[in-house]
């Protein structure tokens, strides 16, 4: 019988993920703060490093925050599951509806849609996709962008 010790994934270590994996967000200052089963909560303040010309942030420093509120969700699920599975962003939209600036609060509650998947793949050894919504408000609570990643998730091969 093999005992396999799950870790909890927690903010900081995903943070610490972020600087030797993904530097690129790390240095813009993406910061996951909150990590629940089904809410993950990202922030990222607006900055000389991340701005564009028109002093406000750059869209795909927002698109960096939103997706890692997606993304470590899948990450939780899937360490969670502790099974081998790959995951991928296989699409994205995004609105922007307001000049990011200050700090940017995104949010995903999608948490609940990727067990499920998970379990469908695990249970047909197909991959599956699924959407996942991420809001961005800023310090106020004024929405400033609304993204959506389609994840593809598949059982590791051998």
């Amino acid at each position: 019988m093999e005992i396999q010790i799950v870790m909890e994934l927690t903010p900081s270590k995903i943070n610490t993920f972020l600087f030797f994996k993904l530097p690129s967000a790390f240095i813009c200052g993406v910061r996951v703060k909150k990590l629940e089963p089904t809410k993950c909560v990202v922030t990222v303040k607006h900055r000389w490093i991340n701005q564009n010309p028109f002093k406000s942030m750059y869209f795909a420093v927002q698109a960096m925050a939103a997706e890692l509120s997606t993304g470590a969700l899948v990450m939780y699920q899937i360490k969670k599951s502790n099974q081998k599975i790959s995951m991928l962003v296989a699409n994205n939209k995004a609105n922007f509806t307001k000049k990011a600036t200050g700090k940017i609060t995104f949010t995903c509650l999608d948490g609940n849609k990727i067990e499920l998947a998970i379990n469908n793949t695990l249970a047909t050894g197909e991959g599956q996709t699924f959407w996942m919504k991420s809001i961005g408000v800023d310090e106020i609570g004024t929405q400033v962008s609304e993204m959506d990643f389609e994840w593809s998730i598949k059982i590791k091969s051998h």
